[in-house]
C-alpha cells in the first residue's frame, strides 16, 4: 500500500464528517462542473466509497431538500437533485473563495451593513448568518462589517433575498485609524479557533502530497472530496482579511498552497473517476479548471 493510500485510510478512520455536510461539498466540487444535477441512484454511488450508506445518503438529501439547498425533479420512478436558486448563489459566493490560487487583495475599504432597531432578534440572526458567508462580523450593536471594500452587490443580494433590502444601509468606508484595526479583528472574528482550523488542515493533509498523483481514481475522488470538504469547513470561518490585521505567522497562506498542489495532483484521476460514476449526467469532455 503507498504512502498516499495510508494516509487515506487515516483521513476516513479520523475525519468522518457530517452527510449533509459532505453531500454539500461533493455537489459543489464534482457535480455542479457537470450541471448541478444528479440523479438519486448515482449520488449513492458517489458517495458510498466515502462511508455513506444509501439510507443515510437519502436521509441526508431529504433534509438538504427541507433546508431549501436541493430541490427534486422525479421521472417516473427516479429522482434527479439539483441545486435550488439559494443553494447556487451559497455555492457561487464560497466557490470564487475556496478555488483562489492568491489571497484576495485588499484596497483599504470595509463594506458596512447597518441593521435598523425595528429588525427581530430572528432576522438579525439570519442576516449575521448568511452575510458571514461572506466574511461579515459583528464590528458593533446593529453593525456588521468586513474588510472588502466590493461585497455590497452580494450584500444587496442576500438582503433581496431575505426580504429585508428595504430596511438595511449599505454603505463603503475607509478606515482612517489602522493602529485600531487589528485589535478589533481580534475582537470581532475568532481567529485563534481559525487558525487551529488551519493548522489541523495541514497535519492531516500534507501527508498526502508525497505521491498523491499515485491514487486509483476512486480513492483520487474520495482524497479530493475530504480535501476540499476540509479546507472548505475552515476557509469559510475565515473572514479573509489583509495581513495586517492577522496574527503572525497566520496558517492560511500555507492551507491554501497545500489545497491547491493536492487538488492538482488527484483532479485527473478524481475526473475519470466522475466521468465513470456521472455518465448519465452528460460528463463527456466536461472540465472546469479549478486552483487556477
Amino acid at each position: 500500500m503507498t504512502a498516499a493510500a495510508c494516509a487515506l485510510l487515516q483521513l476516513l478512520s479520523t475525519d468522518r464528517p457530517r452527510a449533509k455536510s459532505l453531500i454539500v461539498t461533493v455537489y459543489g466540487d464534482s457535480i455542479l462542473p457537470f450541471g448541478g444535477g444528479c440523479w438519486l441512484g448515482a449520488l449513492i454511488d458517489l458517495v458510498e466509497p466515502l462511508g455513506l450508506n444509501e439510507r443515510v445518503t437519502r436521509t441526508a438529501v431529504f433534509r438538504l431538500v427541507q433546508d431549501g439547498i436541493l430541490e427534486a425533479e422525479r421521472v417516473g420512478r427516479r429522482s434527479r437533485y439539483t441545486l435550488t436558486r439559494v443553494g447556487r448563489r451559497q455555492f457561487d459566493s464560497a466557490q470564487a473563495r475556496i478555488y483562489a490560487s492568491e489571497p484576495p487583495r485588499r484596497d483599504g475599504r470595509w463594506t458596512l451593513v447597518a441593521l435598523p432597531d425595528a429588525l427581530s432578534a430572528g432576522e438579525r440572526e439570519s442576516l449575521a448568518r448568511e452575510l458571514g458567508w461572506l466574511g461579515f462580523a459583528r464590528l458593533a450593536p446593529g453593525l456588521l462589517g468586513t474588510a472588502r471594500g466590493d461585497a455590497s452587490d452580494q450584500v444587496i443580494t442576500v438582503l433581496s433575498e431575505l426580504n429585508s433590502a428595504g430596511d438595511c444601509a449599505v454603505f463603503s468606508a475607509e478606515s482612517k485609524s489602522d493602529d485600531t484595526l487589528p485589535g478589533l479583528a481580534a475582537k470581532a472574528w475568532p481567529l485563534e479557533e481559525i487558525a487551529a482550523d488551519y493548522a489541523e488542515f495541514l497535519d492531516l493533509f500534507e501527508p498526502l502530497r508525497e505521491d498523491a498523483a499515485g491514487l486509483s481514481p476512486e480513492d483520487a475522488f474520495v482524497a479530493r472530496t475530504l480535501l476540499i470538504h476540509a479546507y472548505r469547513r475552515a476557509l469559510l470561518r475565515d473572514p479573509a482579511l489583509p495581513d495586517l490585521l492577522l496574527p503572525q505567522g497566520w496558517p492560511g497562506h500555507d492551507a491554501r498552497t497545500l489545497a491547491r498542489d493536492l487538488y492538482r495532483a488527484l483532479q485527473p484521476a478524481a475526473q475519470s473517476h466522475l466521468k465513470r460514476v456521472l455518465s448519465e449526467e452528460g460528463a463527456n469532455g466536461v472540465s472546469i479548471q479549478r486552483f487556477k
